[in-house]
């Protein structure tokens, strides 16, 4: 048994999930770390905890009663993890899934499951689920610093549950060619012949792991129910909203609408902007009336964002036309793009945030070169503007940090 100081001290060897994930994680079981829902929520709308965590260890009576008390899928909401709070286990490998999620498209969505689907019947079983935890654990090995061996070999304990091996059933393609996602390593791992010997391993997993809120969620108390889409989908859609509620409550203080200058600040604190005053400015000057941006715009604004990457195509024709377009034009684009419908307001909105020298129009480097720095900041830590926090640059943090 190692003292709580050498386990404390393991944070000097994770990466920047690693710690992270540590922590925010409140709970142990066995020698593993896990998140409650609670936990989850806060890892993903604040920069640190609330509180000093102090990992608190669970009886196996107590798992059990978490367990017991997890609602089925078809009683899932877009309130679940609010409603479990503290009442709920999350593993590592889930809390990466469940980051996934969170930027991802909703047509994406069906790939997702196709590839959890791995027998193409249409239901995913915990064993197919559970090869998630093979994929994401070599993701994290191809990335692992060089440092004490038996360190790095305690921490996996702590993440996983058990002890890895480093002869992995992936295959490597070298590391120029290492995936930058998470999800894109799910999605290069579908198209290599290792499901099979991934299902091998699975067994050897879920004989070792201990159950979680989420397996049982999605496969019964049981372990013997099977997931279709329909309810993988509606997990999926409920948590990108709860989050999004849970952000935009934080700013709306009751009401009904966040200011424009709150909305503005939630696109800005997380680009690598220099000078985020001169946006900020430029839009109380052009919108002197504060009209308020309601949560369907809101959430139709971040669904936009996890279809940037289409967008960008449709922009970058304008770009290599050394064209700039007007709000109809962005707002056409956006939907032939995306499918994604914003509204005159919270376009013309967003058009004051980023067209900085005021002509009209918005510029490929005015509106695009941003928010990709969004996509890309896995290294340079939060500007400290006020108290403001937004779940999507801690996602983007953790997904792309090396």
């Amino acid at each position: 048994t190692e003292s709580r100081s050498d386990l404390e001290d393991l944070q000097l060897y994770a990466t920047p999930r690693e710690q992270r994930f540590r922590r925010f994680a409140s709970l142990e079981f066995e020698g593993q770390l896990y998140m409650t829902p609670y936990d989850f929520i806060q890892a993903v709308t604040n920069d640190e905890p609330k509180r000093a965590k102090k990992w608190r260890s669970l009886s196996k009576q107590e798992l059990n009663q978490i367990l017991m008390e997890t609602p089925p899928v078809w009683k899932g909401s877009s309130k679940l993890f609010r409603n479990l709070n503290e009442k709920g286990v999350i593993s590592y490998t889930e809390y990466l899934f469940l980051l996934c999620i969170l930027t991802k498209p909703h047509a994406g969505f069906r790939i997702a499951f196709n590839m959890f689907d791995t027998d193409g019947n249409e239901m995913v079983d915990k064993k197919e689920f559970l090869v998630l935890q093979e994929i994401f654990r070599k993701k994290n090995e191809k990335r692992e610093r060089k440092g004490d061996e038996e360190k790095r070999a305690m921490l996996r304990l702590q993440l996983y549950g058990y002890h890895t091996s480093t002869n992995s059933v992936l295959k490597t393609e070298g590391d120029d060619l290492v995936p930058r996602s998470y999800w894109d390593t799910l999605r290069r791992s579908t198209s290599q012949a290792l499901f099979s010997d991934l299902a091998e391993r699975a067994d050897d997993i879920s004989s070792s792991l201990s159950d979680t809120t989420l397996l049982v969620h999605f496969f019964g108390k049981k372990g013997k129910a099977e997931l279709n889409f329909e309810d993988f989908y509606r997990f999926m859609d409920n948590l990108q909203t709860e989050v999004l509620e849970i952000e935009f409550l934080s700013y709306s203080n009751g009401m009904n609408t966040i200011s424009e200058e709150d909305f503005a600040h939630i696109l800005l604190r997380y680009t690598n902007v220099e000078n985020t005053s001169s946006y900020l400015e430029n839009m109380r000057c052009r919108i002197p009336e504060e009209k308020g941006i309601t949560f369907d715009e809101f959430r139709s604004f971040f669904q936009f964002l996890n279809n940037l990457e289409d967008f960008t195509i449709a922009m970058q024709m304008y770009n290599f036309a050394s064209r700039s377009i007007g709000q109809d034009e962005f707002k056409r684009a956006v939907y032939v793009a995306t499918g994604v419908k914003l509204s005159p307001h919270l376009v013309n909105t967003v058009f004051k945030i980023f067209d900085v020298d005021r002509d009209d129009q918005l510029s490929y480097k005015e509106f695009i070169g941003i928010m990709k720095d969004r996509l890309n900041r896995g290294f340079r830590g939060y500007k400290p503007i006020q108290r403001y926090t937004t779940f999507k640059s801690c996602v983007r943090k953790e997904l792309y940090s090396r």
